[in-house]
């Protein structure tokens, strides 16, 4: 049996989780604690992801990584290498699919993180970056990890954005729901199966974790 979906699986969601991360936290940040115009519009494009049919989401993640479009255009000029139908390209629409689950989870996270210890911080001499790394980042680490986890299990579990814009290619771009898909075509149960196992028992184990992890930073 060939395993190296499972392989692709882990190398792409994890790369997608480490983006999301990169991408997701300033941006939950300033959501959850600074006020500006066009605020909750903003809170609601967040979410367009979640709701979007997966291959309309694809087809823009396809222009927009393309050879035609912007960024796969700088992409190819730094990198000399196309960006889609590459196992790169599946853990950028992995991101994207997956990242609200973070930025919804930190945003709520950071708007909790009382803001007299901040200010208090501040009082104290602290700088704004000291006052973000020493004080609002630990006291926001349990529902930042609830996000992350659940950033990464919605990334391991991608199928519509990450077909359109990086193919089925075994050993290269096929992860484990694109070989489900594929094995419930040829009916290969042994494949279908082992794969099905797996990806659920990480979807429960990562939800209860990440349940979890939330229920801890609401009590702080």
């Amino acid at each position: 049996m060939d395993w190296s979906p499972l392989l692709i699986s882990i190398k792409v969601s994890l790369t997608a989780t480490a983006l999301s991360i990169v991408i997701g936290v300033p941006l939950a940040y300033l959501l959850g604690k600074r006020q500006f115009p066009g605020r909750p519009a903003a809170e609601g494009l967040m979410n367009l992801p979640l709701v979007l049919p997966p291959t309309v989401l694809g087809y823009f993640l396809l222009v927009l990584l393309g050879r035609r479009g912007p960024i796969g255009q700088a992409y190819e000029r730094l990198f000399h290498q196309s960006l889609v139908f590459t196992w790169k390209g599946a853990a950028v629409a992995a991101c994207v699919t997956s990242i609200p689950l973070l930025i919804s989870q930190a945003r709520v996270a950071f708007a909790n993180v009382d803001k007299d210890i901040e200010d208090a911080a501040r009082v104290f001499g602290a700088k704004e970056w000291q006052v973000f790394w020493r004080v609002t980042l630990p006291l926001a680490r349990r529902g930042l990890e609830a996000g992350v986890t659940l950033s990464y299990a919605r990334a391991l579990g991608d199928f519509g954005a990450t077909l359109m814009v990086a193919g089925d290619i075994p050993g290269s771009t096929q992860t484990m729901p694109l070989a489900i898909y594929d094995a419930v075509q040829t009916s290969n149960d042994q494949v279908l199966l082992a794969f099905v196992v797996i990806c659920c028992l990480v979807s429960i184990v990562f939800t209860l974790a990440a349940s979890r992890l939330a229920s801890g930073s609401s009590r702080h």
